[in-house]
């Protein structure tokens, strides 16, 4: 029994659709709720340590290009954007679940989105418009979390969320390996899955944020 869990159940059969991340059933990790220790130390977490790092090293090569068309500055976010898989497969191999882990992946994600949209926005490689929406809904739900574990509430990545991470990478990524009308129609579904997945954050929130006071 991986430590940490006490008396818990075993942890599920690892198939191929829970080790590639599409069986997402059961419930989450005991090591990843709320006041666990963080276990920094693990295969998983170096390779969020690493997906980490090479953020300023992405944006530094983009943002050095003449148009923001660069085969390497988009090599290093596919690096980046893909580590989120090699992690969470590594996580379900190893069983080296982490609190650190659960929180970190989020906040990399959101951080890679942004310096997407920077690079994007300064190059004008995509509207600036859906740009400026996809902004302001990554700061929103960066506030929302916040507020969510304020008040013992912690959001957990949905369907649409989940889905809609592919299509808003892809669409960075093909922006800037110059393939212009690919990059923008999968912003746009991108962007409508988001809005999606906000919406349905914030009623599970309040949902939970009920059922905690009636309790």
């Amino acid at each position: 029994m991986p430590a940490g869990t006490g008396g818990a159940a075993p942890p599920p059969r690892l198939t191929l659709r829970r080790l590639v991340g599409l069986d997402r059933s059961g419930a989450p990790p005991p090591q990843t709720l709320a006041g666990q220790p963080l276990r920094p130390w693990t295969v998983p977490n170096a390779i969020g340590f690493l997906r980490l790092a090479l953020i300023p090293v992405f944006l530094i090569v983009a943002l050095s290009s003449d148009d923001g068309v660069d085969a390497l500055a988009a090599a290093l976010f596919a690096v980046i954007g893909w580590g989120d898989y090699a992690d969470g497969i590594a996580a379900r191999v190893t069983r080296q679940y982490s609190r650190l882990g659960a929180l970190m992946d989020p906040i990399t994600d959101r951080l890679l989105v942004i310096s997407g949209v920077i690079v994007c926005w300064h190059f004008t490689l995509l509207p600036h418009w859906a740009l400026a929406v996809l902004i302001a809904r990554e700061i929103f739900m960066l506030v929302l979390g916040r507020y969510g574990q304020t008040r013992g509430v912690e959001l957990r990545i949905n369907w649409p969320g989940r889905i809609g991470v592919g299509p808003l990478m892809g669409s960075f990524f093909f922006a800037m390996v110059g393939l212009s009308t690919l990059a923008e129609v999968l912003l746009y579904i991108g962007l409508a899955l988001a809005l999606v997945a906000t919406v349905l954050y914030v009623r599970t929130g309040l949902a939970e944020q009920q059922a905690g006071r009636g309790a």
